[in-house]
């Protein structure tokens, strides 16, 4: 508990948008299952969460002001929210969905504020090759998943709350897209103007992809929701236009990545073993198959319907393999050593 990860709640990201993605797929016992897991990891976080804040006071909040391990805290918002969109498309319960937006709502206010206030008047600070990582994009996924959840719930509230939902979405995915392009462009200086090595490129830099694939599924969601807004339909070109620009910019992403993936763990051999920032590589595989499905369906895009099963057959690989590496290191913790 000391020493948990802030960004432990990546579990229930990578496990709540695999769900979501065998739903879309036609595969309701499994996305049931997962659903069902989800709910008791989330609710285990929340207790580790509140008990480490209460007996490990001093930890936490140094984990706040934490450059690298800080920006974990935003998958406790994207968590809440991922809950919540299985909550509504799953359970078809719309009252905790909106349960869950409220509480993703306030986590989102406390640690954007917090933790880049923090950031902002901390005196001594790291050099950006040191503190600028891809983690930093959790918290362009924690404002797009409210955005998510907002423009889902929008459709089963009756007007004009209907209508002022869909504006709050439309804004927050609007923030949400501003915030990629300032965070990414200093990712990317970082990348390649500086020194570069197997220890730099941890899992979370998925998210670079991630960030992309949530903006994708938002935009979708209220090119969909034009016929309740008509301040979205006046929008339609643009929000078709700016949902197939996050598409591409995670698309050009993948291949990259899964080349620096080769280069970290064939050439330069770095061990793979488990860590709970593996969550951060599995969410963007089951979310680019969500966003993918989506955005075909709302765009017009039949072509693209074989992408979401690829992709979602990786994403199962990787939550798998991540599953079994967490149940391995929990036993580990809890089997006595013998001397």
């Amino acid at each position: 508990m000391k020493t948990l990860s802030p960004a432990y709640f990546g579990m229930v990201m990578a496990t709540g948008i695999v769900s979501i993605a065998a739903l879309q797929l036609h595969l309701p016992a499994l996305a049931i299952s997962l659903f069902v897991l989800n709910a008791v990891a989330y609710s285990v976080l929340v207790v580790l969460t509140v008990l480490r804040a209460a007996r490990h006071w001093r930890e936490f909040a140094a984990d706040l002001t934490d450059f690298r391990r800080g920006t974990g805290f935003f998958t406790t918002v994207a968590a809440t929210c991922i809950v919540g969109v299985q909550l509504r498309l799953i359970a078809n319960d719309v009252p905790a969905a909106t349960t869950f937006l409220a509480i993703g709502l306030v986590l989102w206010v406390a640690v954007t504020y917090t933790i880049f206030t923090a950031f902002t008047i901390r005196q001594k600070k790291p050099l950006l090759q040191e503190g600028i990582t891809g983690s930093w994009l959790l918290a362009v996924v924690a404002t797009q998943s409210v955005a998510v959840l907002g423009a889902l719930i929008a459709r089963d509230w009756p007007q004009p709350y209907r209508l002022e939902l869909n504006f709050y979405a439309l804004s927050m995915w609007l923030w949400g897209g501003m915030f990629y392009i300032w965070l990414i462009s200093l990712i990317f200086y970082r990348y390649i103007f500086f020194d570069f090595n197997a220890t730099d490129l941890t899992p979370p830099s998925w998210i670079t992809m991630g960030a992309m694939a949530i903006s994708t599924l938002a935009g979708s969601l209220l090119v969909q929701n034009t016929s309740d807004a008509p301040f979205l339909a006046s929008l339609l070109p643009f929000l078709k236009g700016f949902t197939v620009f996050y598409w591409a910019t995670g698309m050009w992403w993948i291949p990259m990545l899964v080349t620096l993936a080769v280069w970290r763990y064939v050439i330069q051999r770095f061990p793979l073993r488990y860590d709970p920032l593996y969550w951060g590589a599995v969410f963007p595989l089951g979310m680019y198959s969500v966003a993918t499905g989506k955005m075909a369906s709302a765009l017009g895009l039949p072509f693209l319907d074989f992408l979401p099963q690829v992709m979602f057959a990786a994403a199962l690989a990787a939550w798998t393999i991540a599953f079994a590496g967490l149940l391995f290191d929990l036993r580990k913790v809890v089997t006595p050593r013998e001397d």
